[in-house]
């Protein structure tokens, strides 16, 4: 039982895996049919009432997830957008991309240098990146090379909302740092589709998506994050996530007929086997006590409830 404990941070991140993976389809399919602001308002104003009941007797502490909340709204607003351009799998992989930015950027913030599996990881990454959005490749032309942009864009924010939870998420209650982040995005998201008069309402197939989105992919799935993130540290995270660009490219071949050509499936293949290889080589061994060896840094004026 205490190993199951022990571990059930990594299940649930690599189940929320699982489902982004599986909705960077889902999503591709709505934004061809939707717009893109009005779908990303109701997603999360279906996540936000989803966690409600959860925060009903008390919303205090919830101002901490108003900056992660803007984090995740520009990588969701990068993210969907560039899936009305690029290939469902390819999304995926260049999304994940955040495995190897997070390390990298939290040598900002925790002030220490890159160890020599981050160093290859980011080489290999950047490398697979070159081949797999390479003018002139099979079926790649001006708007994928935008919607790939767009994409690596959603990793720079994703990472950030990484680093930014690993501050929060140790004094805060999981369940309102989430709720306050979905309110955020939902907000921000509302405010953007009335200012571009884009609302209309949506049919039975974005209905669809927009539940499947809202309450299994933003919803729960952020809550886990947040709640894993209690007990694991920012890099660690990234790198169990690590899982969720081979579940879109896995779900894009399988559901959505994406195929790659020569040149692109390498740079695909690259990317992989950096994010692998970063999970393999990086990640050190418990402390004695901790769920995790790097610290997790904690916020005065965060208290938890």
């Amino acid at each position: 039982m205490r190993r199951l404990r022990h571990h059930a941070p990594v299940l649930a991140l690599l189940l929320v895996t699982a489902v982004w993976g599986w909705t960077f389809v889902v999503v591709r399919d709505a934004v061809h049919d939707y717009p893109v602001l009005p779908f990303l308002a109701l997603r999360f104003a279906v996540a936000s009432l989803c966690l409600t009941p959860a925060v009903l007797r008390s919303r205090q502490g919830a101002a901490a997830g108003m900056v992660p909340g803007v984090a995740l709204a520009a990588g969701y607003l990068a993210q969907t957008a560039g899936l009305q351009y690029t290939t469902a799998s390819k999304a995926g992989l260049l999304t994940g991309l955040f495995v190897v930015l997070t390390p990298v950027l939290g040598v900002i913030v925790w002030r220490r240098a890159p160890g020599r599996p981050t160093l290859v990881a980011v080489v290999g990454a950047l490398a697979g990146t070159a081949l797999l959005v390479l003018p002139g490749a099979a079926g790649h032309g001006g708007q994928e090379t935008a919607g790939d942009a767009l994409e690596v864009l959603t990793a720079f924010s994703f990472s950030i909302h990484i680093l930014l939870l690993s501050w929060l998420a140790p004094r805060s209650n999981a369940a309102r740092l989430a709720w306050a982040q979905m309110v955020v995005a939902a907000g921000l998201f509302s405010l953007a589709t009335l200012t571009a008069g884009q609302f209309r309402p949506p049919g039975p197939s974005v209905w669809l998506a927009l539940v499947i989105t809202g309450v299994l992919a933003s919803a729960l799935a952020f809550w886990a994050q947040t709640a894993a993130q209690q007990r694991i540290s920012a890099s660690r995270t990234a790198v169990i996530l690590a899982a969720e660009p081979a579940f879109a490219a896995f779900f894009g071949v399988v559901l959505a007929g994406d195929r790659y050509g020569l040149v692109q499936a390498l740079g695909a293949g690259l990317i992989l086997v950096a994010i692998g290889y970063h999970e393999w080589a990086s990640v050190p061994p418990p402390a004695p006590g901790s769920a995790d060896s790097e610290p997790i840094p904690r916020v005065a004026g965060t208290g938890q409830a």
